[in-house]
């Protein structure tokens, strides 16, 4: 018995290949970025506490971030007390200019005692946000499907050399009359497995 939990639509985006981190100083004040790769909001928010933590006595946190398909992205920006619009949104819109997606920009800024005025913020946080999307090196993103299978024991060994021969992920396996298996596999990868199952003449439901 073999049953689809969940599909996704074949299309990627580009996303970040890796974290980066730089640091600028414009008029005196100092501001440190963080770039990040994220897939949910509460990994995004977890890496600003870190920031705070690791920080906490710079003047703000500044961050934004964006995640998914660009069709419908989840997105966020906050300006951690500066004027309203001078921090989260330069950040967020060099994301959106970037066109990359599943990324968090953090700005981290300790103030050098010179004033910058509504302008100057705009730009010192955009130049920040330019200072890590200018240099990460992107990636496409795969969607993924998650396959629960139940076979017999006879095919549990089968189906993990498929999987490992299709870089895709064996996660929870439950052992009873027979085996149950979720494996993680790239969506386009999903008819292969499909004909696998066909072959070895395993019920196929999809819900």
């Amino acid at each position: 018995m073999f049953y689809l939990s969940r599909r996704l639509p074949i299309d990627g985006y580009p996303v970040p290949a890796s974290s980066i981190d730089r640091e600028i100083v414009i008029n005196k004040s100092r501001f440190i970025t963080w770039l990040r790769p994220v897939a949910h909001r509460d990994e995004a928010m977890a890496i600003v506490e870190d920031a705070r933590q690791r920080y906490p006595d710079a003047s703000h946190h500044c961050y934004a971030y964006l995640l998914g398909s660009p069709a419908s992205a989840q997105a966020a920006m906050n300006d951690d007390g500066e004027p309203s619009g001078t921090a989260g949104k330069p950040i967020f819109n060099v994301i959106q200019h970037k066109g990359v997606s599943d990324v968090l920009v953090v700005v981290i800024r300790y103030f050098g005692g010179v004033k910058l005025g509504a302008g100057g913020l705009v730009r010192a946080y955009a130049a920040a946000a330019e200072s890590v999307l200018s240099e990460v090196e992107r990636v496409e993103h795969a969607p993924q499907t998650t396959v629960q299978l139940e076979v017999p024991f006879a095919l549990e060994q089968r189906i993990r050399l498929w999987a490992a021969q299709h870089a895709a992920q064996v996660g929870e396996v439950i052992y009873g009359q027979q085996v149950r298996m979720a494996v993680l596999c790239l969506t386009v990868d999903c008819e292969d497995l499909l004909a696998l199952c066909a072959a070895e003449q395993i019920t196929v439901l999809s819900t």
